[in-house]
């Protein structure tokens, strides 16, 4: 797979590879890491399955998330992006693009997720167009709320699945 290759001040995105898989399943080793993320199994099976989708999404519809680690190293640090799903919520989250960023929780609180995800969404809207762009965070993650909201996306709704209540955010084109 080739390109795009994004650069922030302090990050490299790229589209996911499959040599990608081992850093995944170590970006999803750490419960903390795991744990607004639902049912994500942190082994090579259940990863692949989410580097699928990755994938998958990007043959598809030309947009997904993206790799990130430091320039220079290889460590995945994040999986950060707009991605295509269809979660069968109806509620303005089905069959339309979604926003969601995962970050290593070792890199937490130095606003990798924010920094990906403005410049992911600058790329977005240059070769996708400006256009409504869901995401849904789990009650009680006040750090991606407040990503969130940087990124001007507003709570609109909110859904139970699994036990767990989901904070349903839109950011509309200007």
């Amino acid at each position: 797979m080739t390109g795009p290759l994004l650069t922030t001040e302090r990050l490299e995105l790229w589209r996911p590879r499959a040599n990608d898989l081992a850093s995944l399943v170590d970006l999803m080793a750490a419960e903390e890491t795991r744990r607004f993320l639902g049912p994500s199994l942190p082994n090579a099976s259940g990863q692949f399955e989410r580097l699928m989708r990755n994938a998958g999404g990007w043959a598809l519809y030309g947009y997904g998330n993206f790799m990130l680690r430091l320039p220079g190293e290889d460590a995945i640090l994040g999986s950060c992006g707009v991605f295509h799903s269809h979660r069968g919520f109806g509620q303005g989250l089905d069959d339309t693009p979604e926003a969601g960023w995962i970050v290593r929780n070792d890199c937490w609180g130095r606003g990798y997720a924010r920094e990906a995800m403005r410049a992911i969404l600058e790329w977005f809207d240059a070769e996708h167009g400006p256009r409504r762009i869901a995401a849904m965070i789990e009650d009680g993650n006040t750090a991606s709320e407040r990503v969130a909201a940087s990124l001007g996306f507003v709570r609109y709704g909110w859904q139970e699945y699994e036990g767990a209540q989901l904070n349903l955010f839109e950011r509309l084109p200007d």
